[in-house]
C-alpha cells in the first residue's frame, strides 16, 4: 500500500511539474517601451499592456477575466521615449514601443538625426493619439517669442527622446544652438520639479494632454504655457512636417485659462518585422475588443481618443509598413482595403 501511495504521489508530482513547465513554455513576455513616469506614454503603455495580456491561469474573458492574448504577459517599461524605443526595437531589446510620428519617419528612412542609421525592421501596429508640444514656464513667466529663450535655462527633454530631436530642430531654426542656452536633459517629472524650484526658466515636452507631471505642477506651484505664434507654428510644420497645428484648450491645466496655440505629432505603437504574424494579429485584435475599450476609456484621459477608426490615420504618409499581422486584422475589420 505504501509503495502504491509513493508511486501515485510521484505520478501526481510529475504531472504537476509537467503542467507547470508547459505553462512556463506557453508564457510569452512582451516588453513595450514607453517614456518617463510623469508623461503620457508610460500610463498609456500600461493600459495597452493590461489590455493585451492574458497570463496562463487567468480567468476566462467571458467570466470577468482577461480578454488579452492567451499566454501573453505584456510589460510597460519606462524609457527615454521615442528615439530610445525605436532603437531598442531594432536591436531586439524590446518587442514594441511608443514613438512620435516624426521620430518614426526619420528612424525608418535613416534621415535627420538617424542619417546613416536606418531602422528598417520597424513596423506599425496602430496610430494612437496626438501629442501636443508643451513649452512650460514658471507661473507668471512670459516670452515674446521663441527667440527669447536665448541665454535662459531650458529643459530640452531627455537624450534619446523624440521631443529632444524636435526641440533642437525648432530652436536651431530660430537661430538658437546649445551654446546659446543652458540646456537641461531631463525627463518630464524632473523638468517640472526644476521649474517649481526655480532652477529652470522653461522646458519643452511633447505628450498627450493632460500630462501628469504638469497637472501636479499646475495645482501646486502653478505654471504658464507658451502660446506659439502663427508664424512659429508654420515654421515648425515646415521643418517637421509631422508636427501639425494644434491647440491645448483652456482649462486643461489648473490656472491656464487661455487656449494655447502649439503643434502636435501623432503617437504610434510600433513593433519589429521579426515579431510573428500570428502574434501581432492576436495583439492587434485584443487591442480593439470591447474589454480593451473599457480599459482605454477609464485608464487615462488620452485613452478615450485611441480608437480603431483612427488607428491608420496618417500612416500611409509615413511610408512605414504596417506589420503583416496588424494589416491582416485591419483588413478583416474592414478598416483597410
Amino acid at each position: 500500500m505504501k509503495l502504491q501511495t509513493k508511486v501515485f504521489s510521484a505520478v501526481v508530482a510529475g504531472t504537476v511539474l509537467a503542467a507547470a513547465a508547459a505553462s512556463a513554455q506557453d508564457m510569452i513576455f512582451w516588453r513595450i517601451g514607453t517614456g518617463s513616469a510623469g508623461g503620457t506614454y508610460f500610463p498609456i503603455g500600461g493600459v495597452i499592456a493590461n489590455a493585451i495580456s492574458n497570463p496562463p491561469g487567468s480567468r476566462p474573458c467571458d467570466k470577468g477575466g482577461s480578454c488579452g492574448v492567451p499566454g501573453l504577459v505584456a510589460i510597460a517599461q519606462s524609457t527615454n521615449a521615442s528615439a530610445h524605443n525605436v532603437t531598442a526595437i531594432e536591436a531586439g531589446q524590446m518587442e514594441a514601443g511608443l514613438t512620435g510620428a516624426a521620430t518614426l519617419y526619420q528612424a525608418y528612412h535613416g534621415v535627420g538625426k538617424f542619417e546613416g542609421n536606418k531602422k528598417g525592421k520597424l513596423r506599425v501596429i496602430a496610430n494612437l493619439f496626438p501629442e501636443d508640444m508643451h513649452l512650460v514656464l514658471p507661473k507668471g513667466g512670459k516670452l515674446a517669442s521663441l527667440k527669447d529663450l536665448k541665454g535662459k535655462r531650458v529643459g530640452i527633454a531627455q537624450a534619446g527622446s523624440g521631443t529632444q530631436i524636435a526641440v533642437m530642430m525648432i530652436l536651431e531654426d530660430q537661430g538658437i544652438t546649445r551654446d546659446d542656452i543652458e540646456e537641461a536633459e531631463l525627463n518630464n517629472s524632473q523638468s517640472a520639479e526644476r521649474i517649481a524650484d526655480g532652477q529652470l526658466d522653461a522646458y519643452f515636452y511633447a505628450a498627450g494632454t493632460p500630462v501628469a507631471a504638469m497637472v501636479q505642477l499646475s495645482t501646486t506651484k502653478g505654471m504658464d504655457l507658451y502660446s506659439f505664434s502663427d508664424d512659429e507654428v508654420t515654421a515648425v510644420n515646415k521643418i517637421l512636417p509631422y508636427y501639425v497645428p494644434s491647440k491645448i484648450d483652456a482649462g486643461t491645466y489648473e490656472g491656464i485659462g487661455y487656449d494655447v496655440n502649439t503643434v502636435a505629432v501623432q503617437g504610434i505603437l510600433v513593433t519589429s518585422a521579426e515579431q510573428p504574424d500570428d502574434l501581432i494579429y492576436e495583439i492587434t485584435k485584443a487591442m480593439w475588443n470591447d474589454n480593451s475599450r473599457k480599459l482605454l476609456d477609464n485608464g487615462h484621459a488620452k485613452g478615450k481618443v485611441i480608437r480603431p477608426e483612427t488607428a491608420l490615420k496618417g500612416i500611409a504618409g509615413l511610408e512605414v509598413p504596417l506589420h503583416a499581422g496588424a494589416e491582416k486584422f485591419y483588413k478583416e475589420a474592414g478598416l483597410l482595403k
